[in-house]
């Protein structure tokens, strides 16, 4: 390996005219962004096989996710919470509505913004799902201390921090 690399991904601190180091001199497996892929895109096949019996999809999983600890929220707010496109938000509200999981009210101050709430049947139904969501944790994480746990979730926040499009 030659010195402008030297096994350093993150190397800031360097001469415009010098380039950037390749993928292949960082590699796959050192390189985050793919990483992160790899284990997310392993996380939602595993928990999508998982919901398939309670008639769930992930995002319907996500939405139920953040509703189940949080009061209210918009669409949009659920959007990106559940990281999820704004029109399969949508979708998903329909077809979570229509299994009676949640309530879409419209705001009493703006009758334009849609309030979406769980319900008590869509709570029991995300308490359920909860304990598979648990234990695929505790599999992915089987072997990580708490504190780097801990170290690691301070980083995903500060990278969240970097790169993120709105305020929550």
């Amino acid at each position: 390996m030659d010195d402008r690399f030297a096994g350093m991904a993150l190397k800031r601190k360097r001469d415009t005219a010098e380039p950037a180091p390749t993928l292949g001199e960082i590699g796959l497996n050192q390189f985050a962004p793919y990483l992160m892929n790899r284990v997310i895109a392993r996380w939602n096949a595993n928990m999508a096989e998982d919901l398939k019996a309670m008639d769930l999809s992930t995002a319907k999983m996500r939405a139920l996710a953040v509703l189940s600890i949080t009061p209210s929220v918009t669409i949009n707010e659920l959007s990106v919470f559940a990281v999820t496109e704004q029109s399969t938000m949508s979708r998903t509200l329909d077809s979570l509505e229509e299994q009676g999981f949640i309530r879409r009210q419209p705001r009493v101050e703006d009758m334009r913004v849609r309030d979406v709430t769980i319900t008590e049947e869509g709570r029991t139904v995300f308490d359920k799902v909860w304990p598979t969501m648990y234990d695929s944790l505790l599999k992915m994480f089987d072997g990580v201390e708490e504190d780097e746990y801990r170290a690691f979730l301070s980083v995903l926040h500060r990278v969240l921090h970097n790169i993120r499009k709105h305020d929550i």
